[in-house]
């Protein structure tokens, strides 16, 4: 089973102005002739960490990593302000015309997966490939599944600290709760909210309990942002109209795609991928048997490791002298 590469350092950091309110973090690592990837992170609001570098081979990848608006190291933090879905596109643009790059990779998982996948319809000419893991389309069921009804019953102790928040008179709608009280005044309540909603998603993230992954997304920077702009996202339909990165599948078939998804995934559920593979038949889906949604768990390591060397072998012309 193949594990993550060696620990890498960047060797460019930047903050890239994208509007007069926002300022994004930016990163390289690897190779600076190498095959450019963009990874995508999760959240929206999760921001990067450097185990996400070790996913890749740095002699063969120009490695490049971003904080979202709002998110890790970008500024202003947590701000929902002009952060949308199409703002997020136009970002990533901004990234790769910054660094001179005519075409990449996207490597992201969740709503990385689900940011990808809408850049990638936008901006097909500039795509060389995709590798996506937990693949989250954001419709109306899977917010409801996570949300408010369905992973609830399969992890109802953990639910009922994420529920005993919310009064029972707004109890029909989680999100539009959590919302309200993550961009009110109050802010111990919201900080309250934050961790709530934040704690129960890294609880439900890997198959087995990972006292560590329930530590980061419950550190107040963390806590925050994430919750903060997933809810602000949430609320408005990801910026998108329902079932649009489905109904717009066909524009991917110039581009090949790696899926990698846990069987027995409770954040985003299997069928994602399945209806994801099927409106998008030059895709290769793999499920791995024994894994939830973490990109850490053991067999998401090494579908994505391998992943990333199949894609590196299929545009190896592209790298110049190492």
């Amino acid at each position: 089973m193949l594990t993550l590469y060696p620990e890498v350092k960047p060797y460019n950091k930047l903050r890239l102005k994208v509007s007069e309110l926002h300022e994004i973090y930016v990163e390289e690592c690897g190779n600076p002739r190498g095959i450019p990837v963009l990874v995508v992170h999760g959240g929206p609001g999760a921001g990067c960490d450097p185990t996400m570098r070790r996913f890749f081979d740095t002699t063969h990848y120009r490695i490049i990593l971003f904080d979202q608006r709002g998110s890790g190291r970008s500024l202003p933090h947590a701000e929902l302000d002009e952060n949308t879905t199409q703002a997020l596109i136009a970002d990533m643009e901004a990234i790769r015309g910054t660094l001179q790059i005519e075409r990449w990779v996207l490597f992201g998982g969740s709503w990385g997966s689900t940011l990808s996948l809408a850049y990638a319809q936008v901006h097909t000419e500039t795509v060389l490939g995709l590798i996506l893991r937990g693949i989250f389309l954001c419709r109306n069921q899977d917010l409801q599944w996570f949300y408010q009804d369905g992973a609830s019953h399969v992890f109802p102790d953990y639910w009922e600290d994420y529920q005993r928040l919310i009064p029972e008179e707004e109890q029909s709608d989680y999100i539009q709760a959590y919302y309200k009280r993550l961009v009110g005044s109050d802010d111990v309540l919201r900080m309250a909210a934050a961790k709530a909603w934040s704690v129960w998603e890294a609880r439900c993230a890997t198959l087995r309990p990972n006292h560590d992954v329930v530590e980061h997304f419950t550190d107040p920077h963390v806590a925050l942002s994430l919750a903060r702009i997933e809810a602000h996202y949430f609320v408005n339909n990801i910026f998108l109209s329902e079932n649009q990165l489905l109904r717009e599948a066909e524009k991917l078939a110039t581009i090949p795609g790696i899926l990698v998804h846990g069987r027995y995934d409770m954040v985003c559920p299997l069928d994602n991928a399945i209806d994801l593979h099927r409106a998008w038949p030059e895709s290769h889906l793999e499920i791995v048997r024994d894994a939830g949604h973490s990109a850490l768990e053991p067999g998401i390591v090494d579908a994505l490791v391998r992943a990333t060397r199949n894609m590196a072998n299929r545009f190896e012309y592209l790298i110049g002298p190492l």
